[in-house]
């Protein structure tokens, strides 16, 4: 699957910050959009910039983080983005996911993440994917401690 993330950008937002972003929305991506970002609104306050074409991969290791996505109640599109350094005034998603493990795995490496809902035909499709894929691990039995007397034992 490919999808199309719609960035926007605020001009200092507050007197601290000279720009704010936000991913703003994760769409499908049929191709139509093109292969190349573009801007598509700047009123010199606001900018609004599309970045088309990114893949999306189900991969069956990760089918416990699809899980765990559909299973928050909410389940969204995971957006891994980074900033220009010598122009900070620029941002690009990097990478686009729907496992929460692996957004997990992003956080701990000290990277942006930000999420966007997932819409209904996304949501049905991951669903199967996880239907078919997913199988937890079966609860292992706990063995009593030996040395705890019966009677106190839980």
């Amino acid at each position: 699957m490919r999808v199309a993330v719609r960035i926007d950008r605020l001009r200092q937002p507050s007197r601290w910050e000279d720009w704010r972003f936000s991913i703003a929305e994760v769409v499908p991506d049929d191709g139509g959009f093109g292969s190349a970002p573009r801007l598509l609104r700047d009123d010199g306050r606001c900018a609004q910039w599309l970045f088309p074409d990114l893949p999306v991969t189900l991969h069956r290791d990760e089918a416990e983080g699809y899980y765990l996505n559909l299973s928050s109640g909410t389940p969204v599109w995971f957006v891994m983005w980074r900033t220009d350094h010598a122009d900070p005034s620029r941002a690009w998603p990097e990478v686009v996911t729907l496992s929460y493990n692996e957004a997990g795995r992003w956080l701990d490496a000290q990277e942006r993440v930000d999420n966007c809902p997932l819409d209904e035909g996304v949501r049905a499709a991951l669903q199967d994917f996880v239907d078919a894929h997913y199988r937890p691990e079966p609860k292992r039995r706990k063995r009593p401690a030996s040395f705890v007397a019966p009677q106190e034992r839980r």
